[in-house]
């Protein structure tokens, strides 16, 4: 079914942690194994109007750890928030960071943590290993089931002056430890909720069928997609259902895992720049655009569509891999359509006379090159057309 031809290897220090109460129970204990108690904590509006600070900040208070909250991390943030964040953290002296929140807060973080240690301009450091010092350790809560940015060795920041998003890769800054605790979903509103998964099973997708998986990165994708399926639904419907939230939470860092070392393709390759010049929200991008790249990356396919339309529920039985494949693109629309994902881009306001200029930005990154089908400019630009 599967062939390896390149070889593989596989590479991940940070330390997951999932429990249930975890931010009371073990976040002291790791910041004291970091050896300083000064701490930037990097979160968003959103997070803290939900009051999940509330425990992060007593545990903080009560281990006598001195911490500065930056709270100004926005959707798509930019270099001049990473800036902000990074004249707080040089202010106060921090010798870690914790990020709170979505994978937004979290790619802030990463990039102030290199600014602590290298300074310069931060476009400077996109692209792999391009700084020469090594980051401050990072904390990562994540406070959304969907980027897995807690495990991954990106941070996506938007150059506002170009409508840009570029990508500074390392594995210098996967945060040193994951602290997982469901408990932090409760309070999302069902939107970002089913954004985030989609955002989620985009990852676990990509990082399946592309050139550059693995049997390794496959079983993360397959639990994460197999997870998805299962609790996403009933997870949009009540946050509060403690086994979907711990389930989607798992289910993300999984798939996390499965993009950081397999990467992605296509898709991710277009939904950055829709972020870049429309604003949209990464995991509705991602999740509008998934059916019509699985649909062109059906010539491609090796079996595992599939799997994935198994995974998700379709009934495969009987069925050749040929005839199941459009099965998985069936599935993945159902599943939009039931926890309110926007139809098409025209629907999250993209105007088409912004396709050339997004199609080249999306032919610049190197998911395009992993893609299962070989992909060239004209390709991308159809197929915003179609999303459209």
């Amino acid at each position: 079914m599967n062939n390896y031809v390149e070889g593989f290897s596989f590479y991940l220090p940070t330390k997951l942690i999932y429990e249930v109460g975890a931010i009371k129970k073990k976040l002291s204990g790791e910041i004291k194994i970091l050896n300083t108690n000064k701490v930037l904590v990097v979160t968003d509006p959103g997070v803290l109007k939900a009051g999940l600070l509330a425990d992060v900040e007593l545990t903080l208070k009560d281990n006598g750890i001195i911490y500065e909250v930056f709270s100004e991390v926005e959707a798509n943030p930019s270099t001049d928030t990473c800036y902000k964040g990074y004249e707080i953290g040089k202010t106060m002296g921090a010798g870690a960071l914790l990020t709170v929140g979505g994978g937004s807060a979290m790619d802030v973080a990463k990039a102030i943590a290199v600014l602590m240690t290298n300074g310069g301009d931060l476009t400077s450091y996109e692209g792999a290993d391009k700084f020469t010092n090594d980051a401050l350790p990072i904390i990562a809560i994540p406070t959304t089931a969907g980027t897995g940015s807690e495990v991954t060795t990106f941070a996506v920041i938007t150059i506002k002056s170009r409508n840009y998003k570029m990508s500074i890769a390392s594995t210098r800054i996967l945060p040193k430890v994951a602290l997982l605790d469901p408990t932090v979903l409760n309070t999302l509103p069902p939107q970002i909720a089913a954004a985030c998964g989609m955002d989620a099973l985009t990852h676990a997708v990509e990082s399946y069928i592309n050139r550059a998986s693995s049997p390794v990165t496959d079983a993360f994708g397959v639990e994460a997609i197999r997870l998805i399926g299962k609790y996403l639904r009933p997870f949009v419907a009540n946050r509060a259902n403690m086994e979907a939230a711990a389930g989607m939470m798992v289910a993300s860092t999984l798939a996390g895992i499965a993009f950081c070392i397999a990467r992605l393709g296509n898709v991710h390759a277009m939904a950055h720049p829709l972020g870049g010049f429309f604003n949209v929200p990464h995991g509705v991008a991602n999740a509008i655009l998934l059916p019509h790249v699985m649909k062109f990356n059906m010539l491609a396919d090796n079996g595992k569509y599939k799997r994935i339309a198994e995974l998700l529920g379709e009934d495969v039985n009987r069925l050749t891999d040929m005839e199941a494949a459009p099965l998985a693109v069936q599935a993945i629309l159902k599943l939009s359509a039931a926890i309110g994902i926007p139809k098409n881009l025209t629907d999250v306001g993209v105007k088409e006379d912004k396709i050339a200029q997004m199609s080249v930005d999306a032919m610049a990154s190197g998911n395009v090159k992993i893609n299962p089908r070989v992909t060239v400019l004209a390709d991308i630009e159809a197929l915003y057309r179609g999303a459209m």
